[in-house]
């Protein structure tokens, strides 16, 4: 069957189908689409998690196998399967269709992949995903209707906004959702949940700013120590308040501490940050960082941030400026 992506939550709280393909360009709105579907799999107490990226040398017979073995428990399981922008022949259609006509819905098979022209979307094997499964197709969101999703994504994460603040965010972004995402957590980190009017927006949002906290967060995650302590004296000198980055900077700590921990229990690193919903285009800094910390580091980390929150607030004689330098050279290190 066909479904659209914004109705696909709801379908997904009365079913799950025994295979999904989601495709398009809009890759925050993909992911999320593909987030949904893992998170009702594991609602469903489907734990096994295999995953599949298609590349040019990809063996085919490696999703067959994935679908005919059981899971390391004899239960269900997911099966992921990354296309990417691989273009499909005809001996991988052919493995695909047959994996499908296997399948008796006991796995759960998941396809994603880059937007799929009006031909290949006629091609048997979707045909073959939409006879037993869900066909999801994720459309850019257009310029004209850019403000009213942002308004709706402000409301999901406990805040409001005008209709010229959002428009004004609209235009920052320039049509780019995961900027305009990233910007929402932004303002959220900077100004709590309150009413949102557009001068508050071009205060917090700066398009052209050199530098903010994210890229600070970046460039530590990537252990360029040089550039991650250049931006947090610039964002000092530039008068961002502290407060509000030691937060931003203690929620991706925790976040990469969880991860660290997940993978000393003998998760795979792909598995642990899909369930960590980190974002693609941010696995590669992450996976930079987890070669380069345990959780045992972490945790010193995170102390270090306590401690700064204390000196921050006065319950501490410490220079909270000299701790939070430590901080950010010891996270990017």
């Amino acid at each position: 069957m066909r479904l659209q992506a914004e109705k696909l939550k709801s379908h997904l709280s009365n079913s799950l189908l025994p295979a999904y393909l989601v495709s398009g360009d809009e890759l925050l709105l993909v992911q999320e689409c593909c987030d949904a579907i893992r998170r009702t799999c594991r609602d469903n107490d489907i734990l096994e998690h295999d995953i599949l990226e298609v590349d040019r040398y990809f063996d085919w017979n490696q999703l067959l196998e994935a679908g005919q073995n059981l899971s390391l428990f004899g239960d269900r399981k997911l099966i992921e399967l990354r296309l990417g922008g691989a273009k499909m022949d005809q001996k991988s259609s052919a493995a695909l269709q047959q994996y499908l006509e296997l399948s008796d819905g006991s796995n759960i098979l998941l396809i994603s992949c880059e937007r799929m022209d009006k031909r290949s979307m006629s091609s048997k094997w979707v045909k073959a995903v939409d006879e037993i499964g869900g066909v999801i197709q994720v459309w850019p969101v257009e310029r004209r209707h850019l403000g009213g999703w942002i308004n709706q994504r402000l409301k999901e994460n406990g805040l409001s906004a005008d209709r010229e603040a959002c428009e004004l965010l609209a235009d920052r972004v320039e049509g780019n959702l995961l900027a305009a995402n990233q910007e929402i957590q932004k303002l959220k980190v900077l100004l709590g949940e309150q009413h949102i009017n557009a001068e508050m927006v071009a205060r917090a949002v700066s398009s052209n700013a050199r530098y903010d906290i994210f890229k600070l967060i970046d460039a530590a995650l990537a252990g360029k120590s040089g550039d991650a302590l250049t931006m947090y004296h610039s964002l000092i000198a530039e008068g961002n308040e502290e407060i509000a980055m030691l937060g931003a900077i203690s929620r991706e700590l925790r976040n990469l501490y969880q991860c660290a921990w997940q993978i000393e229990q003998g998760n795979g690193i792909e598995r642990v940050l899909d369930n960590a919903r980190v974002w693609d285009n941010r696995k590669a800094l992450y996976k930079a960082a987890l070669r380069r910390f345990n959780s045992q580091r972490l945790t010193t980390l995170l102390k270090k941030a306590t401690h700064i929150d204390a000196a921050q607030k006065g319950q501490s004689p410490d220079s909270p400026g000299l701790l939070f330098s430590e901080l950010v050279l010891e996270f990017s290190s």
